[in-house]
This record gives C-alpha cells, structure tokens and sequence, in this order.
C-alpha cells in the first residue's frame, strides 16, 4: 500500500494515549479506528478527517483541507487535509482534536450479517 508513513507516524503519536485504538488498512491507507468507529487515516499523502458535518464548512477555509470525494462524490462529515494545513505540530493536533470530538458523538457502522 502506497501511503505516507510519516504521517501515519505522526497521527500514532498523537493517539498514543487515546484507549482503543485500532489501525485498519481501506482506501489504500490506513484508518485508525477509535471506539471501533472510523476517526482518523491516511490516504496518499493526505490525512483523511472525520468530522462534525456541522463543522465541515468551517474546517473547508482551513489551508489544505478539502472535501473528501473517494467515491468522485462529497461526502459529508469527511473531509482531506494536505500538508498544507499540517505543517506544525499545532496543527495536527487541531485536525486530531477535531477528529476525537466527533467519535465521542459519532455512531459506529452497522455490522454487516453474514
């Protein structure tokens, strides 16, 4: 999988102490699942966000931050962010904050029946 592990690197270290926390390849990068729900993860070189819907047009005038369109559609409430809006450690902790305030509200994927 061809995926930026600097900053895989550096989003472990930001969740280090954050409890159940879980890494699972998809999108050809890593996710790191929080409470079993999709939080955090790297895609190419991008960090891929899930945030609060309602903070989606704020988070969009960040630098680097676009809407994630993985499927060539937004999707709401997930959005990348490119080095750009990364650089500092400062702002990787924004990013990862904004990340960790949604899961606590976020609900988990519906299992699917085998």
């Amino acid at each position: 999988m061809a995926f930026n592990e600097k900053l895989a690197d550096r989003i472990r270290e930001a969740l280090m102490d954050i409890p159940k926390v879980e890494e699972k390849f998809m999108f050809g990068g890593v996710c790191f699942m929080v409470d079993g729900k999709m939080c955090i993860g790297v895609v190419k070189d991008e960090m891929m966000c899930r945030i609060d819907p309602e903070m989606e047009d704020t988070a969009l005038e960040k630098p680097g931050c676009r809407q994630m369109d993985f499927t060539h559609r937004p999707m709401k409430g997930y959005v990348y962010v490119s080095d750009e809006g990364m650089k500092k450690k400062k702002d990787l902790e924004y990013w990862v904050g904004l990340c960790l305030e949604f899961n606590s509200k976020a609900k988990p994927a519906k299992k699917k029946k085998k």
